[in-house]
């Protein structure tokens, strides 16, 4: 069923169609039988999948990844095909448009996307206003993505964290530190030791009254030595975990002409060519920290094989974005079965 619906979807421009289908939900959602007829057929619930990480109790490891609901918009539509927590943005402190469209790809003989979004968002207030309402689940968690605004200067970036760090804090139950992005011009530059050590200090600073996790967001790009920094960098600042890990802007081994992808232009790529990358940066983190702190893993997943091989290199957490897109809500149950014949 959901293969003749992306089909469908395919047919528009990527950018197009994510907003057609949210809207969409929301207002299936909505009609009282519809929604019972959505959790029937997608939600399953058992103990055997509740995981406690960084002193949260989730209960499900399979999260949606930051970028789908940049607004905190539709968190409880996405609660209720089965995911076990919501990551929202990135949010930035002002507005921002992002790059010119069109801006997000289909990869279709790699089951991928290549995205330049550029951290398009309404600002951390319009997020906190979506995030005030109401909420029908309260058993979701919500994880916040926070990012610098692109007029920002690299020397500056501290504030915009802290910023979104401090007016966010009281409406999510975690947060991500996104400077892994490779869509806003020398975001990863602040990867590098000192700048990173300075915001997460800063973060770290104000977090000592109701604290709350925070969690750093690295590229799959970096290095055997980059990746041993970072280590050491969350060992130093204390934070409490890593999500490993972002798009990657390499072009190697795809199915897609060379031609083709290059005439998309510069981006960021998820989905299946991500998999092994992203694997082999959890499996490091967790050998060489000696699983001294929790991983997210995210990147290339399509199956509840491939959420199991995370698990497997030392991801306590696993989050869907791109497979999502491509296998419907039915991979969150699939991945569930098999986590539950396993135990």
């Amino acid at each position: 069923m959901y293969k003749l619906l992306r089909s469908l979807l395919f047919l528009q421009n990527a950018e197009q169609a994510h907003h057609f289908t949210t809207s969409s939900l929301k207002r299936v959602l909505k009609i009282p039988i519809l929604g019972t007829l959505f959790r029937s057929a997608f939600v399953l619930e058992d103990k055997k999948l509740e995981r406690e990480v960084f002193g949260l109790k989730f209960k499900n490891p399979i999260g949606l990844a930051a970028g789908f609901d940049k607004n905190a918009e539709y968190f409880e539509e996405m609660g209720e095909l089965g995911f076990g927590f919501i990551e929202i943005g990135t949010v930035t402190p002002l507005p921002q448009s992002g790059n010119e469209k069109p801006r997000l790809f289909r990869l279709k003989k790699d089951e991928a996307i290549l995205n330049r979004m550029g951290f398009n968002n309404l600002g951390v207030d319009e997020a906190i206003k979506n995030l005030s309402k109401p909420r029908k689940n309260k058993n979701i968690l919500i994880g916040g993505n926070i990012g610098k605004n692109k007029i920002t200067p690299n020397e500056s970036a501290v504030n915009d964290y802290i910023i979104c760090f401090e007016k966010l804090k009281p409406f999510v139950d975690y947060f991500v530190v996104n400077v892994s992005s490779p869509n806003t011009p020398n975001l990863r530059d602040l990867q590098e030791k000192e700048p990173l050590k300075k915001i997460l200090f800063a973060l770290q600073e104000r977090n000592e009254i109701d604290k709350k996790p925070i969690l750093l967001k690295i590229a799959p790009d970096l290095s055997n030595e980059q990746l041993l920094d970072i280590i050491e960098i969350v060992t130093e600042t204390k934070i409490n975990g890593v999500i490993a890990t972002n798009t990657t802007i390499s072009r190697e081994n795809l199915i897609t002409e060379k031609a083709c992808v290059e005439a998309l232009g510069a981006g960021g790529i998820s989905g299946k060519p991500l998999l092994e990358k992203s694997n082999y940066v959890i499996s490091f983190l967790h050998k060489h920290s000696k699983g001294q702190f929790p991983i997210i893993g995210v990147g290339g997943i399509h199956s509840a094989d491939d959420a199991i091989k995370k698990l497997e290199a030392g991801a306590s957490l696993v989050q869907l974005y791109t497979g999502f897109i491509y296998e419907g809500p039915s991979l969150i149950k699939d991945i569930k079965r098999k986590l539950i014949q396993k135990n």
